[in-house]
């Protein structure tokens, strides 16, 4: 049976949501809208429709494409519906609807579009990527997904990727060879920023401490940096003395506490630090 998370993690966990919808939103609503830089997504095809029916704003297509889809998700999956996807892409859809009131955007913040395009782009692959990490999304195209993916066997990965390029090459048509192309670069630097951002976040530094004085080692892990570990018995190969083998896995700042703290108290030992991405276990991340 799964337990149940802490208060703690939980409201953690919502405050990093709603963090990464407020850099999506920002990234999108003064960077992409007044430049009309469409990379795909719902976002992108609101630039577009926007500029065919210029009666509504980006904005409103954006919470009108997204109410859309939320009412699908519900329809298909029913109560089992993501609840993080629904308050993010509502959260998304609201915010934009109210920056519009509030900061009406008629131009550029600037005169450098590649300058604007970077913002543009890294704002939102850094909010996708908190996003992601926690098991949610800010919805759109992802909600398409999954319904695709329950009733057909389309690559989903593949399918997605198509439709941005779609998305994207319309831009071209609609705003010019210019911005089109400035769109194309924009959605190749999200497809990479994302994963980068991702893997940073996940990124963790798996220690191998080959010693033959582990006591003080062990206690410093357990009761100042809260973390556990495994100790394993070894033997040196050359000198066929006993050795204990500490295997461990820190966050980067824990990292550096223990790093500095065995150099300390055993300078002979032995140090292998790795890098690590995906961790399934107590203290990290669960099995899904």
């Amino acid at each position: 049976m799964e337990r149940a998370k802490p208060r703690k993690q939980i409201v953690r966990e919502w405050l990093l949501i709603t963090l990464g919808i407020v850099c999506l939103t920002v990234g999108v609503y003064f960077f992409k809208f007044p430049n009309n830089f469409s990379t795909g997504g719902v976002s992108g095809l609101a630039v577009i429709l926007a500029h065919y029916i210029p009666d509504m704003t980006p904005g409103t297509f954006v919470t009108v494409i997204n109410v859309a889809l939320l009412l699908l998700g519900f329809a298909v999956f029913g109560r089992s519906f993501g609840v993080r996807t629904t308050y993010a892409s509502l959260l998304f859809s609201g915010l934009t609807w109210l920056l519009e009131r509030l900061i009406p955007m008629q131009a550029p913040m600037t005169s450098q579009p590649l300058l604007e395009l970077i913002f543009a782009v890294s704002l939102p692959a850094v909010g996708s990527a908190i996003l992601f990490n926690l098991d949610a999304s800010s919805g759109g195209t992802d909600i398409m997904a999954m319904v695709l993916k329950k009733f057909t066997h389309l690559n989903i990965g593949r399918a997605l990727m198509c439709s941005d390029c779609i998305i994207t090459v319309m831009a071209c048509v609609a705003f010019g060879m210019e911005t089109g192309l400035f769109s194309i670069l924009g959605l190749l630097m999200k497809s990479l920023l994302v994963d980068m951002v991702l893997e940073n976040i996940n990124t963790h530094k798996c220690f191998h401490i080959v010693t033959a004085h582990p006591e003080k080692i062990q206690e410093f892990i357990v009761e100042h940096l809260h973390r556990g570990a495994t100790a394993l018995q070894g033997e040196g190969v050359f000198t066929h003395e006993g050795r204990t083998v500490l295997l461990t896995v820190m966050n980067r700042h824990e990292a550096i506490l223990l790093r500095n703290y065995i150099k300390r108290v055993d300078p002979t030992c032995f140090l292998l630090i790795t890098n690590t991405g995906e961790i399934i276990g107590k203290g990290f991340r669960g099995i899904n």
